[in-house]
């Protein structure tokens, strides 16, 4: 056998009209965010997922300043436009929850601008991403899973203090390049996808990618030996067998349909499959 599954792979939902999509995706986003909490993705007030808005690309929706992503619901995401001007369509109106973080902004706005191809973005202090990012290197190939972003992650290896400035969210957007996912020094992992699921996906890998590595050149240093790599067509050729959109999106499934399962709530529409 030459291919890894048997049998045809499901597809993204389809849907009868761009405000139903908007209804999903909202739906989609508020779950992305209480699975970051539920495994323990949050620092505080940090981190943050957009998601494009299907009716108009050129804004996305993300989690509001100051809610615990445990707590975030679809009501609760904030519509924001290209000047960072939160919109009247946001679920909320008023109240406690109407702010937006500047850096979730000045990030997630250049890389949305920069990356049509771009539907998701996520960005957390996660612990093992936070710890290897202050080693200012990239992953090495050390494990099938770490070849999921074999030459598909890049490195920013600058911190200027928190992104409150334009130029820097344009400098990581550009960091970042065509790749899926970003290693920020001193600071945390980004990723960005086509798809909610996928960014959920590849984010999750991202960060236990890192736990391995830092267990992995802990252990090697130990004994005075350095870790063994997979060789570059091998690792290559496993990050684009696994390292897909689709399998991204059909691995980050697994996630919802857990939380799905926990919460007892689905998503109640007319999308096709």
């Amino acid at each position: 056998m030459s291919k890894p599954f048997s049998g045809k792979l499901p597809a993204p939902p389809v849907f009868e009209t761009k405000l139903e999509e908007r209804e999903y995706v909202k739906f989609r986003l508020a779950q992305a965010l209480r699975i970051f909490g539920n495994r323990g993705f949050d620092e505080g007030v940090a981190g943050h997922i957009t998601v494009r808005d299907p009716v108009d690309p050129h804004c996305f929706w993300v989690n509001p300043l100051g809610l615990h992503f445990k707590l975030i619901q679809p009501s609760d995401l904030l519509l924001v436009d290209g000047k960072g001007e939160i919109l009247e369509e946001s679920g909320q109106k008023d109240g406690p929850f109407r702010l937006l973080n500047n850096a979730a902004f000045m990030i997630h706005s250049a890389i949305h601008a920069a990356r049509p191809d771009v539907m998701c973005a996520a960005h957390s202090h996660s612990l093992y991403g936070k710890a290897f990012s202050a080693l200012g290197l990239m992953l090495d190939p050390i494990s099938q899973d770490a070849c999921v972003f074999y030459n598909d992650h890049a490195l920013y290896s600058q911190f200027n203090g928190i992104v409150i400035e334009e130029h820097e969210g344009k400098a990581i957007a550009e960091a970042l390049g065509p790749k899926k996912a970003a290693i920020l020094q001193n600071h945390g992992l980004l990723v960005a996808t086509s798809t909610i699921e996928s960014t959920v996906q590849y984010y999750i890998a991202l960060e236990r990618a890192c736990q391995v590595q830092l267990l992995a050149d802990t252990a090697a240093a130990s004994l005075g030996r350095k870790t063994v790599q997979v060789n570059p067509e091998q690792a290559a050729e496993t990050g684009r067998v696994l390292g897909s959109q689709l399998a991204g999106w059909f691995g980050g499934r697994m996630e919802f349909m857990i939380l799905e399962r926990e919460e007892g709530v689905t998503f109640q529409g007319t999308a096709a499959v």
